[in-house]
């Protein structure tokens, strides 16, 4: 049977997405949240790279994405860069920063490396709160110009955010299912399923996690820069830790090492929290042991859960298929070897 082409699975999800905006009649809410969905969605995919595909979980990934608005924020209204420059620098700054952060981490592993990145993530924090000459501290940072666009393209709406946050989404996906797909993707995948294997095979362990890291840093730059022409106001909250968990929190309800994985979670859990809020001071009391529930009968997320589903199916049908095959010799020998007694 021939196979469909990879991207279809897609195709329903993007033209749904797409045409979304006309089906909420006018909505700017839908619209305001999932446009902050798919911006985490960007910054979960990194984060779901390092953790997912390599196997090491980065807890300061909401300060990475800190630095690429800061890099937005600082650039654009203190420097009067153009959006777009600044922007494209986002992704970069977050990157720079990674390299070291990443070669010193990196050198543990387990729980130790995701305690490290946890205290970078609290000092990423502490500077941003505390260095008033360069973040403006507490006060935040005010005024961050919209995108600019092109002609009558013009980004100042909530419908135009939506398109550019999910232009963004398709454009960051694509390039991740290349890099997962590829060699570089298998090599992540070997040092996650077993680092002396995969040294035994020649993989440079070192410098194999340090892209993946390097990688996902970038894309939570990418995604704080889209964050802060979104919302045009930075506060040190950005890169607490709580947002770095609410990113893990999303890449585990998807399902973790998948690609799709991060998106879906990332448009499931506002939604959860939202249904929620009538509860208040409370709503944690719900969530918490609606996530330990998903998560005991969905221990691959959603999407992992569907995909190892389809693995199955496809595994019994090839089965099937195989099985009255292996009738035919088996009855001959049978016929064979009853033959054999006759004779004798």
């Amino acid at each position: 049977m021939k196979r469909l082409p990879r991207f279809l699975p897609w195709l329903v999800p993007l033209t749904a997405a797409v045409a979304l905006p006309w089906l909420a009649r006018g909505n700017d809410y839908v619209l305001s949240v999932l446009t902050l969905a798919y911006i985490y969605a960007v910054a979960g995919l990194g984060l779901n790279l390092v953790t997912g595909y390599t196997g090491q979980l980065n807890l300061a990934h909401a300060g990475f994405m800190a630095i690429g608005a800061y890099t937005v924020g600082i650039l654009t209204v203190d420097h009067g860069v153009g959006f777009w420059w600044a922007f494209a620098l986002s992704g970069f700054v977050a990157a720079i920063f990674g390299v070291p952060i990443g070669w010193l981490s990196l050198r543990l592993r387990g729980h130790y490396f995701a305690i490290f990145t946890l205290c970078v993530g609290v000092i990423i924090n502490l500077v941003i709160e505390k260095w008033d000459a360069l973040t403006h501290g507490v006060v935040g940072i005010l005024g961050i110009p919209v995108p600019p666009g092109a002609g009558d393209l013009q980004f100042d709406s909530p419908r135009e955010q939506y398109f550019l946050a999910l232009f963004f989404l398709v454009c960051c996906t694509w390039v991740m299912l290349r890099i997962v797909r590829s060699l570089v993707g298998r090599s992540f995948m070997a040092v996650r399923n077993s680092e002396p294997l995969a040294e035994a095979l020649g993989i440079p362990l070192m410098r194999t996690k340090l892209l993946a890291f390097v990688l996902s840093v970038f894309y939570a730059g990418l995604a704080g820069g889209l964050y802060a022409g979104t919302i045009r106001f930075l506060s040190p909250d950005l890169a607490n830790i709580a947002h770095t968990f609410d990113i893990v929190t999303a890449m585990l309800i998807g399902g973790i090492g998948t690609v799709a994985g991060p998106i879906v979670g990332a448009l499931v859990l506002p939604w959860i929290t939202q249904y929620l809020q009538f509860m208040e001071n409370y709503r944690m009391l719900v969530f918490g042991p609606l996530l330990v529930v998903l998560l005991i009968f969905l221990p691959a997320g959603i999407v992992g859960t569907l995909c190892n589903r389809q693995v199955r199916r496809a595994a019994r049908s090839q089965a099937r298929t195989a099985l009255p095959l292996s009738r035919g010799p088996i009855g001959q020998g049978e016929n064979s070897e009853g033959a054999g007694h006759a004779r004798h």
